[in-house]
């Protein structure tokens, strides 16, 4: 991609207080990338969970299925057009209009769910500008659509600044996607807003509850 997203600069001490991770919460779901500094480079979004909920058993020792967790995200530019990006239909990246490079790309799928690493996606903050907003989302691909035991967690890596954490909490039974987090550029500050909204029904549910607009068909990965 012509971006070397693995290196961050140092982050500074003090205080007793840790600057290397925010966590957004109910009562403090937002975050300014603009404020602490993450004006350009590319923000890496991980995902990581449980695929091997503990527990069960029964009386013949059968465990739960496994649980493979899909990282995406529905994005929507200021030329209007509008897709997502996930592994489902081997939509991978995508990039603003004119750019010579992704803006916003996925780097695999995890199907096992058992890469230390997880699943990242990446967005070229370099891009703001052309981005009205990006929703991060994940879905539960296969398995028994159970949140609780997947126990995933996200985390973002900006350019600069702390690591910011968002935790699916909260879930509700049956519930098949995620929103996570959005990301909406506003009067020049780009801000991190928690979500965590379980949305039963995959990404066409998604996308109503959005007003995202995209025509879905079926896919397959």
């Amino acid at each position: 991609m012509g971006i070397d997203y693995t290196k961050r600069p140092a982050q500074p001490g003090g205080g007793g207080v840790s600057l290397s991770k925010v966590t957004l919460t109910k009562s403090a779901p937002t975050v300014s990338l603009t404020k602490q500094g993450a004006t350009g480079g590319v923000l890496r979004v991980n995902l990581n969970w449980n695929s091997r909920p503990s527990g069960g058993g029964g009386l013949f020792g059968r465990r739960e299925p496994a649980i493979d967790l899909d990282l995406a995200c529905l994005y929507e530019f200021t030329d209007g057009r509008k897709g997502v990006i996930q592994a489902l239909g081997n939509s991978f990246q995508t990039a603003v209009t004119g750019a010579p490079e992704a803006t916003i790309w996925l780097d695999g799928d995890d199907r096992s769910g058992t890469n230390a690493a997880g699943e990242n996606l990446f967005v070229n903050l370099g891009h703001a500008a052309s981005m009205r907003r990006v929703l991060i989302f994940a879905y539960i691909y296969e398995g028994v659509p159970n949140w609780a035991a997947a126990n995933g967690v996200v985390t973002l890596f900006p350019p600069a600044g702390p690591e910011i954490e968002v935790r699916l909490d909260e879930p509700r039974e049956g519930a098949r996607t995620c929103a996570i987090a959005l990301l909406a550029p506003s009067a020049g500050d780009l801000s991190v807003h928690r979500e965590v909204r379980y949305i039963d029904g995959t990404q066409t549910a998604l996308d109503q509850a959005y007003g995202w607009g995209i025509r879905w068909s079926t896919g397959h990965k």
